[in-house]
């Protein structure tokens, strides 16, 4: 049986269109809003646990519950993205990918206007908690459902540069709440943040992800789904169903790729601000500047990567980008004790090289027919990110207490991971497999 790994996704080959890129523009506007929408809790996490729990809590117990509300919105992922797929496969890819950011923009806004403990109770976290939850689904609806909207539109030999711009607007959004933190406790007194200005940055979110609801509107469904549904070739049964059957192997293949891809944002992005701080004893600024220099490279990393797998294929993409991934991150872990100098230049040279991750949607896309394309995506990706994801931190923060360099090895072993990967992609675009 031939592999699904080697599906085409979209039409014959044509130049991008002015059309292409203004769907392109759109869903990446789109993406990095809700990804902030989806972010920004945590850069507010210590504020809103005080508010939000009783005052007389011991705080590593109000820091805990805070993170748990947090990670709620990872937890529900798969479950929301598996729903949204579903409907995706099944009634449309923009009704779906409408729907997610919608999902996202109203709990967020809700968030910014919610009463705290001292005003209404306990229903304060309680509420709180539901929609992380609700945002939590958006997510996993959402980054699937974009991928697979993009790679739809746009011909298939420019399916890894549309992916790959997607994925950097998703970066970019890590960014605007990483920016809109520091503008916030710039501008306002640790008095102001905790009695009025952290709500800023949610109904801020709120609101111009409900502009991108309205925006999305003006996309056109994509043509692949358009085509099966005149043709009533859509899936038959459950899509679900059909991808557990009969695509076990590109569901292996984009769990492990969406491996590579969480320990690159989890560990080199959200996680190494931190270490940089308690590990190599940069002042919190400093550490913050460098990450938002880092992302800004990744995100040219991301469409880099996207465009030369285009070219070269997912296989010598990942074999490449792995190979320089493990060796500029190694450096960057190694070297900074004995030149703090170098902070900036390393980090912001592995943030580039973490691009390597904008052509994981490439292989993804295009490894399972168009009927089930959606649902086989999420849940691939969803599962993975929930485990994977979820689980990094921790062994991570493990690994940094017998090794220093620890965030070193994880890194250096899932780009051993993205290299094998990488031999096996290579192997089946050859015909060897």
């Amino acid at each position: 049986m031939q592999s699904a790994l080697s599906q085409d996704v979209s039409a014959p080959a044509r130049p991008l269109t002015r059309g292409d890129y203004k769907t392109l523009s759109l869903s990446a506007l789109g993406g990095a809003l809700e990804f902030y929408d989806f972010i920004i809790f945590v850069f507010f996490a210590t504020v809103v646990g005080k508010l939000f729990f009783p005052p007389d809590m011991p705080e590593w117990l109000r820091q805990l519950q805070t993170f748990g509300i947090f990670a709620a919105g990872y937890l529900a992922r798969p479950l929301g993205g598996i729903v949204l797929a579903h409907f995706g496969d099944m009634l449309g890819r923009k009704r779906m990918f409408t729907l997610s950011i919608f999902m996202m923009a109203v709990p967020t806004l809700v968030m910014g206007m919610l009463p705290t403990y001292a005003q209404i109770g306990i229903a304060a976290p309680l509420l709180l908690l539901l929609m992380r939850v609700v945002q939590g689904a958006a997510i996993g609806g959402e980054v699937p459902g974009a991928w697979v909207f993009v790679a739809e539109h746009v011909p298939s030999k420019h399916v890894g540069y549309a992916c790959g711009t997607l994925t950097s607007g998703l970066t970019a959004g890590i960014l605007l709440g990483s920016l809109m933190a520091t503008l916030i406790n710039t501008v306002f007194t640790a008095e102001e943040v905790a009695a009025y200005a952290w709500r800023i940055p949610f109904i801020a979110g709120g609101v111009f992800g409900l502009l991108s609801v309205y925006l999305r509107r003006w996309l056109e469904e994509t043509p692949v789904f358009a085509e099966l549904k005149q043709r009533e070739a859509l899936a038959e049964e459950i899509p679900l169903k059909t991808v557990v059957r009969e695509h076990r192997a590109a569901v292996a293949v984009s769990m492990l790729l969406t491996w590579v891809l969480s320990a690159g944002i989890v560990v080199v992005i959200l996680m190494t601000p931190t270490v940089l701080q308690t590990v190599y004893h940069f002042d919190a600024a400093t550490a913050l500047q460098a990450n938002s220099l880092a992302i800004v490279l990744l995100s040219i990393g991301c469409t880099a990567s996207g465009a030369i797998a285009d070219r070269v294929g997912a296989g010598r993409t990942f074999i490449v980008g792995s190979l320089l991934l493990a060796v500029v991150s190694w450096l960057f872990y190694t070297r900074l004790h004995a030149h703090p100098e170098l902070l900036f230049p390393l980090y912001a040279v592995t943030g580039l090289c973490v691009g390597v991750i904008g052509a994981v949607p490439y292989v993804m896309v295009k490894a399972f027919p168009a009927k089930v394309r959606f649902s086989g995506l999420s849940f691939s990706y969803n599962l993975s990110y929930a485990i994977f994801g979820g689980l990094t931190p921790m062994v991570v923060s493990l690994m940094l207490k017998a090794d220093p360099l620890g965030p070193a090895y994880y890194v250096a072993a899932l780009c051993g991971l993205g290299f094998l990967v990488g031999i096996y992609l290579l192997r089946q675009e050859s015909g060897k497999a």
